[in-house]
């Protein structure tokens, strides 16, 4: 069942609720897309109402992954305090003030860049709750709105359209996927 069809016949607390619901488990999963909850957030309740959702659905998806990532790498790393320790992870978690807010703004403007990973990355760093909840809420506004304009207007498309975008963004993404793939092999050839 789609999101859309979930919302289609609600009234609108719930329909509300529910979008509100799944942005945030997208968001604590870290991994999925959010492309899908905008649209069908652009298709129900219109550009304005669905970039609005769009937007609170992230915010709260983020403040909450924030938490929850940052509780469960401080039992993490209290199991491997003795290990050996990554040179990356100490530098980032390091990171705090206005370096750390300047970071995740940055992050947070680029439309497509993985949110998990940059959740993650700010719950591993010294930063604070509420300097993240601003740094990430303002940062996302311009990466949603560029997100929803994108799908408002492939949504306007003609379905032969649609099909031949989402086949050329398949086969962009298992070309980029190779193209990684075999450059890190031959690195790793390389390096032996």
């Amino acid at each position: 069942m789609s999101l859309l069809e979930m919302l289609t016949g609600q009234p609108l607390w719930v329909s509300v609720t529910i979008s509100l619901a799944v942005s945030i488990l997208v968001a604590i999963a870290g991994v999925i897309p959010s492309a899908f909850v905008t649209a069908a957030n652009i298709m129900y309740f219109g550009f304005a109402g669905g970039l609005v959702l769009s937007t609170l659905g992230e915010a709260f998806g983020a403040i909450i992954s924030f938490f929850l990532y940052r509780k469960g790498i401080k039992k993490l790393s209290s199991k491997n305090d003795r290990k050996k320790k990554i040179k990356l992870l100490d530098r980032l978690k390091a990171t705090d003030g206005r370096e750390a807010f300047v970071l995740v703004l940055l992050l947070r403007l680029f439309p497509f860049a993985p949110s998990g990973l940059v959740t993650l990355a700010a719950s591993y760093s010294k930063m604070g709750a509420a300097s993240f909840m601003v740094s990430s809420t303002i940062g996302k506004i311009p990466a949603l709105v560029i997100e929803a304009y994108s799908v408002h207007t492939v949504l306007g498309w003609k379905t032969e359209y649609q099909l031949a975008a989402a086949a050329f963004a398949a086969v962009a993404g298992v070309c980029y996927y190779y193209w990684t793939t075999m450059r890190e092999k031959r690195r790793k050839q390389n390096v032996k």
